[in-house]
């Protein structure tokens, strides 16, 4: 009598309790297995997409079966997951997926920022179990809470960057993120300082970081970007500065950030003669009392101190403000929206467009008399 397993295929449902034996003359029967009793007695297997076998043991062969069909069409649909990584939280698919960024400070910085609140609310949860539902009403609760418009926005594309990333892995069939869960983008007017406001900040600043407000209001620095930049990255002569680096020797924010600006003589010349009175030990154009270079944080403290001695300023003023006065000194001298972008640095020009659109002069005049000349010319012919 030989024993003959009752399935020989790799994708179906079995049971573990019984097998077929085959009988002299080649008729068979079923008898109990070595497994009989022992543990659940359906099993079902199916082959994924990638060639991984994957198992499941049930009491029941209708809830094996049923199991075995969701996972089918899953694959069949595209969302599989494989059952090992459905146990995943959020929390732990967070953790790793920070980790990826760890040689990029400024990102990771900002991304716990993002995760923190996420993991607060969905920490302990699957990540295969997150629904669209529980989304809007994690946005509607971040709402309720009077968090920025903008804010909210950045958490919640922050969730779907991860379960974006989380999809490529396999560790997630659908993106529970999308148009219908998101939040308004919110599009605050950025602050922008009058030329008074800038000289008053510039004054108030220790002489030895004043090339700071120069490099953001004249050159549309980052502050990440100014504290990092060295004197051989400016070529004095032709009034040209060099965008390679941002501080702790990061990579610049994106490719287009990396690029040359041109500067004015007279910028170039108040730089200089800051790097002869405060001259580095370590290379950095903007130094500390001690020469070595100074940091963003240690900028962006220096600049809450002397705020309230210039008018006007708000309380939320930060160094990127700026950047914006920069951008609406170019718009103001005439300056297109090809121009402004290549100066910021910007991806797309729809980045600037979004950002300081509203600074552009009015046109209604010009192209009245656009039209009117036409008419004009016209009525002249007639007569």
């Amino acid at each position: 009598m030989v024993d003959q397993p009752r399935r020989n295929r790799r994708a179906g449902v079995e049971d573990r309790w019984t097998k077929t034996v085959r009988l002299p003359g080649g008729t068979t029967e079923t008898a109990p297995s070595a497994a009989h009793g022992r543990g659940s007695r359906w099993r079902a297997r199916y082959v994924d997409e990638h060639g991984g076998e994957h198992a499941k043991g049930f009491a029941r062969k209708a809830d094996a079966q049923a199991w075995l069909d969701s996972q089918t069409a899953a694959i069949v649909g595209g969302t599989h997951v494989a059952p090992r990584h459905a146990q995943l939280t959020v929390k732990q698919w967070c953790d790793t997926w920070i980790a990826g960024y760890a040689n990029r400070k400024s990102t990771v910085d900002q991304a716990r920022v993002h995760i923190n609140q996420i993991v607060a609310e969905f920490g302990d949860q699957q990540l295969t179990a997150i629904r669209p539902s529980q989304v809007k009403a994690w946005v509607k609760k971040l709402q309720d809470r009077k968090h920025a418009e903008s804010y909210v926005y950045a958490l919640h594309s922050r969730l779907s960057q991860i379960c974006a990333d989380a999809i490529n892995d396999g560790l997630l069939g659908r993106n529970p993120c999308s148009r219908r869960t998101a939040p308004p983008m919110g599009k605050p007017r950025p602050y922008v300082l009058t030329t008074e406001q800038v000289w008053a900040l510039n004054d108030a600043m220790p002489e030895a970081l004043r090339p700071t407000i120069l490099l953001g209001a004249f050159a549309g620095l980052r502050v990440s970007e100014t504290a990092a930049l060295l004197v051989s990255d400016i070529d004095f002569l032709r009034g040209e500065l060099h965008v390679r680096r941002q501080w702790g020797s990061e990579d610049v924010k994106t490719d287009a950030s990396e690029a040359m600006i041109p500067i004015p003589s007279e910028l170039t010349l108040l730089l200089s003669a800051s790097i002869k009175q405060f001259p580095s030990t370590t290379g950095h154009l903007v130094t500390r009392a001690d020469g070595k270079g100074c940091p963003p944080w240690a900028i962006e403290e220096v600049l809450r101190k002397v705020r309230p001695t210039v008018e006007g300023l708000p309380a939320k003023f930060r160094y990127h403000d700026l950047r914006h006065f920069y951008a609406s000194l170019l718009i103001s001298e005439g300056a297109d929206i090809k121009t402004v972008q290549a100066r910021l640095r910007h991806k797309s020009a729809m980045t600037t467009l979004n950002t300081y659109g509203h600074l552009w002069p009015d046109k209604d005049e010009t192209t009245r008399t656009m039209v009117g000349k036409v008419i004009a010319a016209r009525a002249e012919r007639s007569a």
